[in-house]
């Protein structure tokens, strides 16, 4: 590689828990607690935002926002999103432990593209405590970003594309088309293309399918292949320059994203 000088990752459903099983856990059991039942679905369709936002996205659904008012005889507020906010997270942090094992293949990727100069960076919709618990587990299984970072860190988080720009920064990257974000939700894409980079999605490993490895094994041929196909459109829609199963499948897409550079392309 000649061109690419950074590769920004996405943690859950990405590099780490196949399937991006933690959030929705840990989503689905707040609400519960709270009396409002809410599907995986609801907990996924917004995934990759800052989990706060991701509450308050949740609860402006119609459907939820009527469970709510019939739960509470009231509307759901901003309190309702602190409160939310605040029990979701020592719940996250307990789940954590059981779903941050590194997806396979997410280690060799990030060896092979420092083999080639190519810095790797990470962004989340975690807090701080949340990253810096998934970045242990990871550490320990041979998966180390040179810089990760959250909300917390720049003020907001995804679609904005602060987390990507201070991580150019502190790259000092020659400019934001030398970048890729990869990930495997619609945020991740919108968050890559609002900073100016190239965009990878993850379909199969991703919250689109939101099924462990075990869980799409068992699957059908024809099923895993609708699946997955289902979660490469919802990429692709997203503006995705390019979607790819897993991570681990990363290679063709920055070969061609580093021939796209050489001929004079930008993202």
């Amino acid at each position: 590689m000649k061109r690419i000088e950074a590769v920004i990752f996405d943690l859950a459903g990405t590099t780490v828990d196949h399937g991006s099983l933690a959030p929705v856990k840990a989503v689905t059991e707040v609400f519960a607690r709270q009396g409002v039942r809410i599907s995986d679905e609801d907990a996924r369709r917004d995934m990759g935002l800052f989990k706060k936002d991701h509450i308050r996205k949740i609860l402006a659904a119609p459907h939820i926002d009527l469970a709510w008012r019939m739960q509470y005889r009231r509307a759901p507020d901003e309190k309702d999103v602190e409160k939310l906010f605040m029990e979701f997270a020592p719940l996250q942090m307990e789940v954590l432990e059981q779903y941050s094992d590194v997806i396979p293949g997410a280690p060799d990727v990030a060896a092979r593209l420092r083999v080639h100069g190519v810095k790797v960076g990470a962004t989340t919709g975690y807090t701080r405590p949340m990253l810096e618990a998934v970045l242990r587990h990871a550490a320990l299984q041979g998966y180390a970003p040179d810089i990760a970072l959250c909300p917390d860190d720049v003020g907001g988080g995804r679609p904005h594309p602060w987390m990507c720009l201070r991580i150019a920064i502190e790259f000092q990257l020659s400019s934001m088309a030398a970048a890729v974000k990869v990930g495997d939700t619609v945020s991740d894409i919108q968050e890559g293309l609002n900073a100016g980079m190239w965009t990878v999605g993850v379909s199969r490993t991703g919250n689109e399918v939101g099924l462990t490895a075990e869980d799409i094994a068992a699957l059908t041929e024809g099923e895993r292949a609708r699946r997955v196909q289902r979660a490469c459109d919802s990429l692709m829609n997203a503006g995705a320059h390019y979607v790819v199963e897993s991570a681990a499948l990363l290679d063709p897409a920055l070969e061609r994203i580093e021939e796209r550079l050489l001929a004079g392309d930008r993202p």
